[in-house]
């Protein structure tokens, strides 16, 4: 363990004050819209609330106005790779050969090449993970917390992801901070509020969209979400939606599948997407990230039809692409940042955040990298070219994984990344059915939000809007 920041109070409290705050806390996460649907015990007319830390989790200030200064650089960075088709075609030749999900989002964005597109604007709204690094080169930070004093482990970030399709937890993420608040106050601390950032995630993110479908200049036209088959994180989804609602009243939001939009879904005589009468100005992406959503051609059919209109794409085709795995690791590569920023400052800022990333191609860059993954696994992350989590390999496991497909092509479709060593810190985690008695080690993940409206040529709007905390239980 090679730093620990202290929690926001001393712990552990005692057990009569910690019943009473996790029951009201539990309450106010229900009563507020903090919650999923089960998974274990699925019903569209039940919720849990969505597992929670009781306390805010500390973050040293300068890192933290690091992280939220870096985010417009990063949004610059990944539009243009994003519109980049040499860096694109070169970073992912290897990968669709041998990643089928990959090859057939490939063949699609070169299908929507060769046509032309119908809509050049793309709309981003994406989200930058950063984890913070204890075994780093920065020079030591005046570690003052957002909630506290830490026991001085030097951090600085380093990037976990890059997400451009379905960057869920906007509202959640918000919801977590207005969770906190009311801890805190409960627990007789308000002085501690000013160290809780301010967070619009979920007006910025809808302002987004609303900007597009401004852009889009039709009057009565709708935004689509594309929706699983069966929602669990149903608030942060429809929190959305009524944000939208709220925001301008005018504008009507529908959400569908690929499947009921493969069934209903036309172009108009000027390629302008229709469903069930209604012209779509944005699209906005809440499926479509992994294999499973595409259990047919028809649902491919949907997703082509949808690219070759002239609805605002959240996110086009090539964005998604822009997100995969293989694309951050090419840009990690020396002199890649240099292609896409021409300012010095922003290209050193970018990539301190880089962390170790490594081809598994069949070369000899590739050879190098399976023997650092078989000769010290516990060092590195294997990754494939998927989003939504939990696909990621660990420990021992990448050994195992590598010998596997050592002598195979399958390897392109994975990188290798350094395993980041955050600080680690004591809270407690609240979860559904589950008692909650003592302080757990967790380590955080701060995922910063942005919101990108470009093309080719122009941005028109690129700025950071808010962020998100997620935790998970620390193992050595």
């Amino acid at each position: 363990m090679e730093g620990r920041l202290q929690p926001c109070l001393h712990l552990p409290l005692s057990q009569e004050l910690l019943t009473d705050i996790v029951d009201k806390a539990k309450d106010w996460a229900l009563m507020h819209g903090a919650c999923m649907r089960s998974k274990t015990n699925f019903s569209t007319d039940s919720l849990n609330f969505a597992p929670f830390t009781l306390l805010p989790s500390a973050f040293p200030r300068k890192e933290f106005e690091r992280a939220v200064a870096l985010q417009p650089i990063v949004n610059e960075l990944m539009h243009k790779v994003a519109h980049d088709h040499e860096f694109l075609e070169e970073s992912l030749r290897n990968t669709i050969k041998v990643d089928e999900f990959t090859g057939r989002l490939y063949k699609l964005y070169e299908t929507i090449r060769k046509e032309g597109y119908g809509q050049r604007l793309s709309l981003g709204l994406v989200r930058t993970d950063l984890m913070l690094e204890t075994v780093c080169d920065c020079k030591p930070l005046n570690c003052q917390t957002l909630c506290c004093t830490p026991t001085q482990p030097y951090c600085c970030w380093k990037q976990v992801e890059f997400n451009t399709i379905a960057s869920g937890f906007g509202w959640l993420g918000p919801a977590s901070g207005l969770i906190h608040r009311y801890v805190l106050q409960e627990l007789g601390h308000p002085e501690m509020l000013k160290n809780l950032p301010e967070n619009t995630a979920l007006q910025g993110l809808c302002n987004g969209m609303l900007e597009a479908w401004k852009i889009f200049g039709k009057k009565n036209a709708i935004i689509l979400f594309v929706i699983e088959n069966v929602t669990y994180n149903i608030c942060d989804q429809r929190f959305h939606e009524y944000e939208i609602r709220k925001l301008n009243p005018e504008v009507r939001v529908i959400r569908r599948n690929l499947t009921e939009i493969g069934n209903s879904a036309k172009l108009g005589a000027n390629k302008e997407l229709i469903i069930d009468g209604d012209t779509v100005a944005v699209v906005y992406y809440r499926a479509g990230y992994e294999p499973g959503h595409y259990m047919s051609e028809r649902e491919w059919d949907a997703r082509l039809l949808i690219e070759r209109s002239t609805a605002i794409k959240c996110p086009s085709i090539h964005y998604h692409l822009a997100g995969t795995k293989k694309v951050q690791q090419a840009l990690a590569k020396p002199g890649s940042l240099e292609r896409f920023l021409s300012d010095s400052k922003k290209i050193d800022a970018v990539r301190l955040i880089f962390t170790g990333l490594y081809s598994l191609d069949q070369d000899e860059s590739g050879d190098a990298g399976v023997e650092k993954a078989l000769l010290s696994p516990e060092k590195y992350v294997l990754k494939p070219q998927r989003e939504g989590g939990g696909n990621n390999v660990y420990g021992e496991e990448i050994r195992a994984a590598m010998m596997t497909m050592k002598d195979s092509e399958e390897r392109s479709a994975w990188i290798l990344m350094d395993r980041i060593q955050p600080p680690v810190q004591a809270n407690y985690i609240v979860r559904p059915g589950q008692p909650v008695s003592t302080p757990q080690d967790i380590v955080c993940e701060l995922g910063i939000f942005g919101v990108v409206i470009g093309d080719d040529k122009t941005l028109q709007i690129i700025k950071y809007v808010g962020l998100m905390v997620s935790s998970k239980m620390w193992e050595e």
